[in-house]
């Protein structure tokens, strides 16, 4: 099964894409793993991708789909995978068209309130990677698993969370409209608990 993976930043779409990947035995693709990878391997895409980035700029949507075709030519995804990240925008939607046959496209619908809550609150490690919400903090400020300090990321905080969010209404959700009139959104509440959302899923994909 091809399937996307649609909803904005703190919506939970990387933990949800990765146990629906363990469940169907399927890869997650991610464009910036990608690129890093193509990069790492020096293809011919990826060397054309580093160039954009080494001069400080965003690499073209054609560099982009390229690098997709090349991921999903690989063997791995010939038995389906998800797309986490990609398509951003109609344009690179209407040229995966092109290289790709979608099954269903899963959009994680959070009000932004909920999700400025969830991103602003987040508190990581920097040296274990362990990730907690403040509420679930208490006032402390060490990490449970290491004893490290917990920090705040700079795009965590509240103005740039709103920031982010402002871009992706503006770019990515024109993609919802996009696919619902294809017949292939399924609409998923993402403020329920992690284990509901994951049921959710896996229950809408048999349908």
């Amino acid at each position: 099964m091809n399937i996307i993976f649609l909803g904005p930043p703190g919506a939970g779409k990387g933990t949800q894409a990765q146990r629906i990947c363990n469940a169907l035995n399927i890869p997650q693709i991610s464009t910036g793993d990608i690129l890093r990878r193509a990069i790492k391997e020096q293809t011919a895409t990826g060397m054309k991708a580093k160039s954009y980035i080494d001069a400080g700029k965003l690499v073209p949507d054609d560099v982009i789909i390229d690098i997709v075709k090349e991921r999903l030519q690989q063997e791995d995804c010939q038995g389906g995978y998800i797309l986490d990240g990609f398509p951003r925008t109609v344009p690179q939607a209407e040229a995966l068209e092109g290289i790709a046959n979608i099954d269903a496209v899963v959009d994680l619908d959070v009000a932004d309130e909920e999700l400025i809550n969830r991103l602003s609150g987040r508190r990581v490690c920097l040296k274990c990677g362990a990730t907690y919400h403040v509420n679930m903090l208490g006032g402390e400020t060490k990490c449970a698993a290491c004893g490290d300090n917990l920090i705040q990321r700079a795009d965590d905080k509240a103005e740039t969370v709103l920031n982010r969010l402002t871009v992706y209404h503006q770019q990515t959700a024109p993609l919802v409209d996009f696919y619902q009139k294809k017949g292939l959104l399924k609409v998923i509440d993402g403020a329920q608990d992690m284990d509901t959302i994951f049921a959710s899923i896996m229950e809408t994909l048999k349908g």
